[in-house]
Protein backbone atom coordinates (compact mmCIF):
# COMPACT_ATOMS: atom_id res chain seq x y z
CA UNK A 1 0.00 0.00 0.00
CA UNK A 2 2.69 2.63 0.66
CA UNK A 3 4.14 1.83 -3.09
CA UNK A 4 1.34 2.69 -4.49
CA UNK A 5 -0.34 5.69 -2.74
CA UNK A 6 3.48 6.53 -3.37
CA UNK A 7 3.63 6.70 -6.78
CA UNK A 8 -0.05 7.70 -6.82
CA UNK A 9 0.93 10.90 -5.19
CA UNK A 10 4.18 11.18 -7.23
CA UNK A 11 2.25 10.87 -10.49
CA UNK A 12 -0.80 12.68 -9.39
CA UNK A 13 -0.08 15.32 -6.32
CA UNK A 14 -2.91 17.22 -7.05
CA UNK A 15 -5.33 14.03 -5.54
CA UNK A 16 -3.65 14.30 -2.61
CA UNK A 17 -5.44 16.18 -1.12
CA UNK A 18 -9.01 14.40 -1.39
CA UNK A 19 -7.03 11.77 0.98
CA UNK A 20 -6.88 11.99 4.89
CA UNK A 21 -3.55 12.96 6.23
CA UNK A 22 -3.61 9.28 8.32
CA UNK A 23 -3.35 7.12 5.46
CA UNK A 24 -3.85 4.21 7.76
CA UNK A 25 -7.30 3.15 7.25
CA UNK A 26 -7.32 4.17 3.50
CA UNK A 27 -4.82 1.86 3.28
CA UNK A 28 -6.38 -0.78 5.16
CA UNK A 29 -9.73 -0.29 3.31
CA UNK A 30 -7.56 -0.21 -0.39
CA UNK A 31 -5.95 -3.92 0.77
CA UNK A 32 -9.51 -4.89 1.66
CA UNK A 33 -11.05 -4.10 -1.88
CA UNK A 34 -7.82 -5.64 -3.69
CA UNK A 35 -8.18 -8.75 -1.70
CA UNK A 36 -11.85 -9.04 -2.49
CA UNK A 37 -11.30 -8.28 -6.10
CA UNK A 38 -9.29 -11.11 -6.28
CA UNK A 39 -11.41 -13.31 -5.04
CA UNK A 40 -13.48 -12.53 -7.40
CA UNK A 41 -12.13 -11.99 -10.38
CA UNK A 42 -13.84 -15.33 -12.12
CA UNK A 43 -17.03 -13.69 -11.25
CA UNK A 44 -16.56 -9.73 -11.16
CA UNK A 45 -20.73 -10.01 -11.80
CA UNK A 46 -21.65 -10.38 -8.69
CA UNK A 47 -19.59 -7.40 -7.09
CA UNK A 48 -20.72 -5.23 -9.72
CA UNK A 49 -23.33 -3.49 -7.43
CA UNK A 50 -21.01 -2.90 -4.40
CA UNK A 51 -18.51 -1.53 -7.23
CA UNK A 52 -21.14 0.76 -8.62
CA UNK A 53 -21.84 1.87 -4.99
CA UNK A 54 -18.12 2.80 -4.56
CA UNK A 55 -17.99 4.68 -7.50
CA UNK A 56 -21.11 6.61 -6.10
CA UNK A 57 -19.06 7.56 -2.98
CA UNK A 58 -16.24 8.60 -4.74
CA UNK A 59 -17.69 11.29 -6.48
CA UNK A 60 -18.14 13.02 -3.06
CA UNK A 61 -14.58 12.19 -2.17
CA UNK A 62 -14.03 14.38 -5.30
CA UNK A 63 -12.73 11.92 -7.70
CA UNK A 64 -13.06 12.64 -11.45
CA UNK A 65 -13.38 10.28 -14.31
CA UNK A 66 -9.35 11.47 -15.44
CA UNK A 67 -8.03 9.69 -12.04
CA UNK A 68 -8.62 6.47 -12.60
CA UNK A 69 -6.38 5.62 -15.37
CA UNK A 70 -4.02 7.05 -12.94
CA UNK A 71 -4.76 5.02 -10.27
CA UNK A 72 -4.68 1.84 -12.76
CA UNK A 73 -1.24 2.48 -13.46
CA UNK A 74 0.24 3.44 -9.81
CA UNK A 75 -1.43 -0.22 -8.69
CA UNK A 76 -0.20 -2.41 -11.26
CA UNK A 77 3.36 -0.78 -11.17
CA UNK A 78 2.95 -1.20 -7.37
CA UNK A 79 2.41 -4.81 -7.98
CA UNK A 80 5.03 -5.28 -10.13
CA UNK A 81 7.48 -3.85 -8.24
CA UNK A 82 6.30 -5.55 -4.96
CA UNK A 83 6.74 -8.76 -7.14
CA UNK A 84 10.18 -8.39 -8.44
CA UNK A 85 11.24 -11.21 -10.76
CA UNK A 86 7.73 -13.43 -10.10
CA UNK A 87 6.04 -10.64 -11.89
CA UNK A 88 4.57 -12.27 -15.20
CA UNK A 89 3.53 -10.47 -18.05
CA UNK A 90 0.47 -12.47 -18.17
CA UNK A 91 -0.01 -10.97 -14.75
CA UNK A 92 0.27 -7.58 -16.03
CA UNK A 93 -2.33 -8.46 -18.65
CA UNK A 94 -5.00 -9.85 -15.83
CA UNK A 95 -4.78 -7.01 -13.59
CA UNK A 96 -4.43 -4.27 -16.33
CA UNK A 97 -8.49 -6.09 -17.69
CA UNK A 98 -9.68 -6.38 -14.20
CA UNK A 99 -8.73 -2.92 -13.28
CA UNK A 100 -10.44 -1.52 -16.69
CA UNK A 101 -13.34 -3.43 -15.80
CA UNK A 102 -13.52 -2.33 -12.18
CA UNK A 103 -12.78 1.20 -13.23
CA UNK A 104 -15.64 1.28 -15.92
CA UNK A 105 -18.24 -0.39 -13.34
CA UNK A 106 -17.23 2.35 -10.57
CA UNK A 107 -17.51 4.99 -13.56
CA UNK A 108 -20.71 3.75 -14.16
CA UNK A 109 -21.58 4.34 -10.51
CA UNK A 110 -20.47 7.76 -10.36
CA UNK A 111 -22.04 8.72 -13.45
CA UNK A 112 -25.59 7.60 -12.14
CA UNK A 113 -24.74 9.70 -9.08
CA UNK A 114 -23.77 12.70 -10.93
CA UNK A 115 -27.29 12.35 -12.85
CA UNK A 116 -29.21 12.24 -9.73
CA UNK A 117 -27.94 14.41 -7.77
CA UNK A 118 -28.30 16.89 -11.83
CA UNK A 119 -32.26 15.94 -11.19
Amino acid sequence: MDEFYSRLFEAAPAVRPLFPDDMRRQKTMLLGALVLLRKSLRDLDAIAPKLRELGARHVAYGAQPEHYPVVGMALIGSMAVIAGDAWKPVYETAWTEAFELVAATMLEGAEAAGLEAAA
